[in-house]
């Protein structure tokens, strides 16, 4: 049984103003749930422009950011809270701003020693008109979340993909470009204790489409989950090791989930990006990682509570 949390009143951040807004009113509203469970009073906020405004209006002892995606995980939700001077979870300003940019993030990773995929950052229509790199690789916006607007492009492909030059296309002008890594997905949750990042375990996605999208992802039935892994123990130890290194390098705090590409084929194991936010129902990946370990949902979000200061 959890610890109550009788007395503090959280506002609960969700919604917003991002493409994942979806996802992340379905997070938040678990994690409210929990809350209430655990005894605390709970104010919902769906996150626009009055954000500030609405802070103030409630004036709650922690934020609980459930926001996913641009605007809320991207550091711009954190430094309102840094000015209003709310505690609240998950990582500060710099390290959301940090891990949201793949290429910046990329390169801090890299300098830390963690493997990382190769490839860069190029103008989408350039990206458009040809091969940038040889093909396998693929396409995916600097600064999103949740498989949004990513492309694989096959071996033998003629041509990238055209959705990049349309007047549609709202991800960007610039693209992140990266060798297609075959092979098995993998996760790994980090809780930062007083200790340091702790790496929870590793879980391997099965897509049912073969590639683990925004439908695989979210869609019922769209994957399943392993785990522990079914992977050697030497790999899933490395993974969790390049997780917590990752978390650090990057000065993420709360909870985090490193997202990795092995190829069991040619042993090779690189860190795709670090999500500051993930996740956060029941049956997420992070979530599940913590129950594997015996930390309950409610006993999850407590922690994740507990944790919240300002400055981050």
């Amino acid at each position: 049984m959890a610890a109550p949390l009788a007395g503090k009143h959280v506002a609960v951040l969700l919604g917003g103003l991002s493409s994942e807004r979806e996802v992340s009113l379905v997070s938040g509203e678990s994690c409210a749930e929990a809350l209430e469970r655990l005894g605390a009073r709970v104010t919902r906020i769906d996150a626009g422009r009055d954000l500030a405004a609405r802070l103030s209006e409630v004036r709650p002892d922690v934020a609980f950011n459930a926001l996913h995606g641009a605007w809320g995980e991207d550091g711009c939700v954190q430094g309102v809270l840094e000015t209003l001077a709310i505690p609240y979870t998950h990582s500060g300003v710099l390290a959301s701003a940090l891990a949201m940019d793949k290429a910046k993030s990329k390169s801090v990773m890299a300098a830390a020693g963690v493997a990382v995929p190769g490839g860069g950052l190029f103008n989408r229509f350039e990206v458009a008109r040809g091969h940038v790199i040889e093909p396998p690789y693929v396409v995916k916006p600097n600064a999103e979340g949740s498989s949004v607007g990513v492309f694989i492009v096959r071996e033998g492909a003629n041509a990238p993909p055209r959705e990049l030059a349309r007047e549609s296309w709202t991800f960007g002008e610039e693209v992140m470009v990266e060798p297609y890594v075959a092979g098995k997905e993998l996760a790994v949750a980090v809780l930062h204790e007083k200790e340091g990042p702790r790496a929870l375990a590793v879980t391997e996605i099965i897509a049912a489409t073969g590639f683990y999208d925004y439908d695989a992802k979210y869609g019922e039935g769209g994957s399943r989950h392993e785990v522990p892994a079914k992977i050697p123990a030497s790999v899933a130890k490395e993974a969790m090791r390049l997780a917590e290194r990752a978390h650090a390098a990057l000065g993420c705090r709360g909870l985090t989930r490193s997202d990795f590409r092995y190829d069991d084929i040619k042993d090779v194991l690189v860190l795709l990006e670090v999500n500051t936010q993930p996740g956060m129902t029941p049956t997420s990946l992070a979530p599940e990682q913590a129950g594997h370990v015996g930390i309950g949902f409610d006993d999850l979000v407590r922690w994740i509570v507990e944790d919240a200061s300002c400055p981050r």
